[in-house]
């Protein structure tokens, strides 16, 4: 191995190209005895192409073969985390720590071990560690303000948290949209647009505070000024997709479809596979009365609604179902929504739940199995967005369980990265379901602003414990909020496709 051969890997990761990079680090790393850094740059290679499994194996021989490396510790312990191994990454970070390091990024690491376990005192107390170390990292003062925000429901003391990262030299927009978030969440629209506001005009060239901005403009009914705000962003970057995605809202906002829609299609030009552009693209479709809309939406052919059998092990779904909530009920111990999700009145597990070693919980990615195979199987070959992206086998991309208290809902939202998106039901509220409102249900194709002719829900399904709803990730869906006095417990999954040999 050559240090050139790593700098061309690291070249061509840096230039958006890592299936290459990983080729020249899977040559380094069958050498008898790889390098340290060889071993860390596959593994890290890995993990950006989302296949964390695999890098595991690797900071696992960086361990036993450079085993007082506080890096290689740090290392493992990272992808442990990214698996949801929390219980495993906790002894690899004390070793880290036993041997030296003494890094922000290891404390934050550590942070979300302890979270991931329950631990939550520990872990707030390991993220304020992690903010006093340099570099300050967004992600580290966002989760510690969420994490606050969720525990105990302190808006003073969430925001304390971002402007002290601010003050010691944090990325001013994206705190400053964190922030926005946060008053969003605990429903103070007015403030998020004031703050977003004041931001534009201190920050004229931050394009996501721009952004921000003509989304909160437009969701508070200002239609024009969120509009104005998306043409100044298109002027500073006329080819990036998420600012052709904010002029698609903005247009469709103010009236105009089929100018949206046009937008959309040339954002789906750059970015083919941009689930929000497609989302729009078919609302827009839907305004103009564009045929586009049938293919996009086409709800009996793309939504599927699946009942699971019995996992192995459980003499009744009725046994199992209520084994998979107890198991669920220990992963929710907030009392408010996270700030940057789309449920509202709500809890949403902090833990990917996919990895987890808990039989009930694995038993359950088994039994969904069948259908997802059965969904993909009723879709076949297309020539459309969802459809052409069907192939012989699928991931788990993430998974995680939301709990509903009353008046919880969630807002119209998709999801970004999947493919197939889901919601089941582990617990429904039974007497909010037949109510006229089909108060609890999931609803698909209202976009989450106001139009003006207004765009209804087009298409419902009723909950039922033990039922799976699969439907395209760009899909926008949402819940009708239910006032009975129940929980609604769901588990949601994003799968990908998987070509053979990929």
């Amino acid at each position: 191995m050559s240090d050139a051969d790593i700098t061309a890997a690291e070249t061509l990761f840096s230039q958006g190209r890592p299936a290459e990079a990983l080729t020249i680090t899977a040559r380094l790393v069958r050498e008898p005895r790889p390098s340290h850094q060889a071993l860390a740059t596959h593994a890290f290679v890995l993990k950006a192409l989302r296949r964390a499994d695999e890098a595991l194996a690797f900071n696992e021989q960086a361990t036993r073969d450079y085993a007082q490396s506080p890096i290689a510790w740090h290392n493992l312990a990272a992808t442990l985390g990214d698996l949801g191994r929390a219980e495993a990454a906790i002894p690899a970070l004390k070793q880290a720590f036993a041997l030296g390091l003494d890094r922000g990024a290891t404390w934050h690491v550590y942070a979300r071990s302890l979270l991931a376990t329950g631990a939550l005192d520990e872990a707030e107390q390991a993220y304020r560690e992690a903010l006093r170390r340099p570099p300050l990292t967004l992600e580290a003062a966002g989760e510690l303000a969420n994490v606050i925000w969720m525990r105990r429901g302190d808006m003073a003391a969430a925001q304390t948290v971002l402007d002290e990262a601010f003050r010691t030299g944090g990325p001013a927009g994206p705190l400053v949209i964190a922030k926005a978030r946060l008053f969003e969440a605990a429903g103070d629209l007015e403030s998020s647009a004031r703050l977003l506001s004041a931001a534009v005009e201190r920050m004229p060239g931050e394009l996501v505070v721009l952004l921000a901005a003509a989304q909160s403009a437009i969701e508070l009914g200002f239609r024009n000024e969120g509009w104005e705000l998306a043409k100044t962003a298109e002027r500073m970057a006329p080819d990036e997709p998420a600012v052709l995605n904010q002029l698609a809202i903005a247009e469709l906002a103010r009236g105009a479809p089929g100018e949206a829609l046009a937008v959309a299609q040339r954002g789906l030009a750059i970015a083919p596979d941009h689930q929000s552009l497609i989302g729009w693209a078919a609302a827009a479709a839907r305004a103009a009365g564009d045929p586009l809309y049938e293919q996009l939406y086409d709800y009996d052919a793309f939504v599927g609604v699946y009942e699971i059998e019995t996992p192995a092990g459980w003499p009744t779904l009725t046994a199992y179902l209520a084994d998979l909530a107890t198991a669920l009920r220990r992963m929710h111990p907030y009392e408010q929504h996270p700030f940057h999700q789309s449920i509202r009145h709500g809890s949403q597990t902090m833990q990917p739940l996919t990895p987890s070693t808990d039989p009930v919980l694995g038993a359950f990615f088994a039994a969904v199995d069948k259908p997802i195979r059965a969904h993909m199987k009723r879709l076949g070959e297309g020539r459309d967005p969802f459809r052409r992206r069907n192939a012989e086998d699928y991931r788990f991309d993430t998974a995680w369980s939301v709990l509903l208290r009353p008046g919880g809902f969630h807002k119209d939202h998709f999801h970004p990265l999947g493919w197939i998106s889901s919601a089941f039901y582990v617990e429904t509220p039974e007497g909010a379901l037949d109510t006229a409102e089909k108060q609890g249900w999931i609803r698909f194709g209202r976009p989450p602003v106001e139009l003006d002719p207004p765009m209804p829900a087009a298409h419902y399904v009723r909950p039922k414990p033990g039922r799976l709803v699969l439907f395209p990730s760009y899909m926008w869906h949402g819940t009708e909020p239910f006032t009975t006095d129940e929980r609604r417990m769901t588990i949601a999954f994003d799968a990908v496709p998987v070509s053979d040999g990929s």
